[in-house]
């Protein structure tokens, strides 16, 4: 099949920490033989050329620079307001990727139009497919903003009625959209995979790792990654690391990432008296990731559901730490609970409770056997259930099912 996905982020280049799973979800489609063309929209730090059979096409749509804050996580401030120039954008944005995905589509005679992100991608899908089989996959903040902004609701609603097929990669993601008119009998949940020959135990990184970071080989390390945004739970983990401190304090808590409250975390560390304990380094490059986690003793992935409600689906952090062979401790958030056990893959705690949080790390802080243990049972499932290559095959069984009926789904 040819397949045209229109998305509004992927990794701008090798490394970028933007949008990971879009990479392998289009090279995946590639590798089973799919002609995939790949529509986004232009960004200054762009730098990928076709490869691994994806085709890229941009669309320009920002008259001065400072309006090009249209995807690639960039729209929302700390995931929670649409910034002003986003909304602004939006419009250009919208009739120029509807005017460049409905180039790609016809002039490379597509077969399925797979749209990532309802709001705005499904919406842009929608409208440029034609009578071609549409596909809408949801990932999170998307169907946050329809719930919570009139306009993107009605558009959402009109793109589900126009979908043969709907994805989410978690089963509160699916709920919220039916209960929002995707239709239950043509919509199932696809969770993210994780690169188990990139993320796997490696003791021999331990020592490297510590180094990159200027931590001694004997100070208990827990490591967080992600973007500096309130779902992510970060706040939740330097109150922890307050607790921590009087029985640990030699302990060291590294965050990874960028984003809208670096500097309110910073503070809040300095308020906690955490600020020797807690480094916030800034964005690393995905290929860095793995030698963090085999130089932590515990990684945690606090998320939350923030103050206005968004959460996200499934973080790409929790696959990668439960194939690690570090062990994790984190919350049931959206839909964290549906692949990680308490006890059995991970230790999951309340959402927001920074005690339990610290007793969880304490608790596998002074026990690594079981550490251990639980981190083996997480690699075993991870490979088990969540490959990429099951991903793959859950999006290609949809696209053999819509295909084979095009337009016949067609509503609205």
């Amino acid at each position: 099949m040819t397949i045209t996905m229109v998305t509004s982020s992927y990794p701008r280049f090798p490394g970028d920490s933007v949008g990971t799973f879009m990479e392998p979800i289009a090279t995946g489609a590639a590798g089973r033989g799919h002609d995939v063309h790949l529509v986004a929209p232009w960004h200054p730090e762009w730098r990928r050329r076709d490869a691994d059979g994806v085709h890229f096409h941009l669309y320009r749509y920002a008259p001065v620079p400072s309006l090009n804050v249209f995807g690639y996580a960039g729209a929302m401030r700390a995931d929670v307001h649409l910034r002003l120039s986003a909304v602004v954008a939006a419009p250009l944005a919208l009739v120029s990727g509807w005017h460049r995905t409905r180039q790609v589509v016809r002039n490379t005679r597509t077969s399925i139009v797979h749209a990532h992100w309802v709001i705005p991608s499904g919406v842009i899908g929608a409208a440029a497919a034609g009578p071609r089989p549409l596909v809408i996959s949801l990932h999170g903040s998307d169907v946050f903003v329809a719930e919570r902004h009139t306009l993107a609701r009605r558009a959402a609603q009109r793109a589900f009625r126009r979908a043969a097929w709907v994805t989410a990669c978690s089963d509160d993601l699916r709920d919220r959209a039916i209960r929002m008119g995707a239709a239950p009998e043509r919509s199932s949940v696809v969770p993210y995979g994780v690169d188990t020959d990139r993320f796997k135990p490696n003791p021999s990184a331990r020592a490297e790792g510590r180094s990159m970071l200027g931590v001694s080989s004997d100070a208990p390390l827990v490591l967080a990654f992600g973007r500096l945004v309130e779902k992510k739970g970060f706040a939740h983990l330097i109150d922890a690391a307050a607790i921590l401190k009087r029985d640990y304090p030699s302990l060291r808590v590294v965050i990874a990432g960028e984003g809208d409250l670096g500097a309110t975390l910073r503070a809040r560390a300095e308020a906690a008296g955490v600020a020797d304990l807690v480094h916030l380094i800034g964005v690393v490059p995905q290929s860095v990731v793995p030698t963090l986690l085999a130089a932590a003793d515990v990684a945690v992935a606090p998320s939350i559901h923030d103050a206005a409600g968004n959460v996200d689906g499934l973080p790409n952090a929790v696959m990668e730490i439960m194939a690690s062979g570090t062990p994790l401790v984190t919350t049931r958030a959206g839909g964290i609970g549906a692949v990680a056990t308490d006890n059995l893959t991970a230790r999951l705690v309340a959402e927001r409770d920074a005690g339990a949080l610290a007793g969880a790390l304490a608790d596998l802080l002074q026990h690594p056997s079981q550490g251990a243990e639980i981190a083996r049972r997480a690699r075993e499932t991870v490979c088990r259930e969540y490959s990429w290559a099951r991903m793959t095959d859950a999006f290609e069984a949809i696209y053999e099912r819509v295909g084979g009926n095009a337009g016949a789904h067609r509503r609205g």
